[in-house]
């Protein structure tokens, strides 16, 4: 029995077997109870009080045991005190054992009828099958409960285990490389939940697995630019030992060096499960520190301070600052202010460049976009602003893109500042 399914309803059928055998049980093993026995010394007094003496006629004694059994609907028969029957209604009940007083008579491990034992040695035996209806009767209704539940179950059941089997059918999909299989949601029990949360982690990965390969692909486009200038550069080097060619290729050599670099960064970054540093970073100091290694920079603010990895919030306000240098004009201003919140800090990049349209401002932070009309000559490695979401998002902080009054562009950081 390896199918979920089965063992889910033989586990049912199990319980319903197990709680008919404690009924069955419990039955037998009160039915002695002294409210019985009571009953039965009761009984007894009744007879001697009602049967006729022991001299009276046959058909006296016909009619108090036809008094007694018809209403009863029992087999009655009246034994002397030397066993000799006197009476007999239907069929002969056989006397019981002469020692032990009125009993109870067993009948298929059932009490099936009663022995009253008179004080003049005369013996009143009765057998019915009421008693016995009801322990058949009591057989009868578990065995019909069993059933009907039984019954009942198995489509309950299955449909349970069957939507188990479709998720299970479209986890080996996805592990086989089809990212695009869905598994459809129906109701909102706990295996709804669980489709639900397959169908996000798929989505995850699906996107993850496209940004991955895209980023293989623009990488390698990437790598081929600036190789292919320093293989141009050499082969002139060889007739003409130019100085400008050799500065030429340090330039791209050095722009190779930026992407590795880079890319190193993406790639930890995409890593959950790597461990980075933390420690309180003023982040008006950063900025202010970043900003003297460049011309044109204006940096302004208060101290603000956020918990997080120094060396990638050093990364994040480096690759602002030179994005705005890139593409916008001198001076570049920077503003450190508490944020939105009194828990929150703000880091404000504008520049007064070309500005970015509505349409883009969000496909800027993709790996390796760039805007319509910016050619790639225009440097940088196009995975700047793509890192500087990736350390913002690492840090529960958030990065947005906006236009600038006046013209330009703003680029709003806002970190949350953790322990003060």
């Amino acid at each position: 029995m390896n199918r979920l399914y089965l063992q889910i309803y033989g586990a049912v059928l199990a319980v319903l077997l197990l709680f008919a055998c404690l009924m069955v049980g419990a039955f037998w093993l009160f039915e002695e109870d002294s409210g019985r026995a009571d009953w039965l010394q009761q009984m007894q007094v009744f007879a001697e009080a009602t049967i006729p003496p022991v001299n009276a006629s046959p058909e006296r004694l016909r009619r108090f045991a036809r008094a007694i059994a018809e209403p009863f609907d029992v087999d009655l028969t009246i034994y002397d005190a030397k066993g000799a029957i006197l009476v007999r209604l239907g069929q002969i009940v056989p006397a019981p054992p002469a020692a032990g007083g009125s009993q109870w008579i067993r009948q298929r491990r059932a009490h099936g009828g009663i022995a009253l034992a008179l004080s003049d040695g005369r013996w009143i035996v009765m057998k019915g099958e009421g008693y016995g209806r009801r322990v058949s009767h009591l057989f009868a209704a578990i065995a019909m409960l069993t059933l009907a539940t039984g019954i009942a179950v198995f489509p309950l059941v299955r449909r349970l285990t069957r939507r188990l089997e479709v998720l299970k059918d479209h986890v080996e999909a996805l592990g086989d490389g089809r990212l695009d299989e869905r598994v459809p949601v129906e109701g909102s029990d706990e295996i709804a939940k669980l489709a639900g949360a397959f169908n996000r982690t798929a989505d995850r990965i699906e996107r993850l697995v496209a940004d991955k390969t895209r980023l293989l692909a623009n990488t390698s486009h990437e790598l081929r630019t600036p190789l292919a200038r320093v293989r141009m550069a050499i082969a002139l080097l060889r007739d003409d030992p130019r100085p400008d060619l050799l500065a030429r290729i340090d330039r791209d050599i050095e722009e190779l060096n930026d992407l590795i670099g880079e890319l190193l960064i993406a790639s930890r970054l995409d890593a959950p499960e790597q461990h980075h540093e933390r420690e309180r970073v003023d982040l008006l100091a950063l900025a202010a520190e970043e900003a003297a290694r460049l011309e044109g920079v204006e940096v302004r603010g208060v101290s603000r301070c956020v918990d997080g990895d120094p060396k990638l919030l050093r990364r994040l306000v480096r690759n602002l600052l030179e994005n705005a240098l890139r593409h916008g004009e001198i001076p570049v201003e920077v503003e450190v202010e508490a944020g939105p919140q009194s828990d929150w800090v703000r880091l404000v990049v504008a520049d007064r460049g070309p500005g970015i349209p509505e349409s883009e401002r969000e496909r800027i932070f993709e790996p390796f976009y760039r805007p319509v009309g910016q050619a790639s000559s225009e440097g940088g490695t196009g995975l700047g602003l793509s890192l500087v979401r990736q350390i913002a998002k690492r840090h529960a902080g958030f990065i947005r893109c906006e236009s600038r009054s006046g013209g330009g562009t703003r680029f709003v950081l806002e970190l949350p500042a953790g322990e003060n």
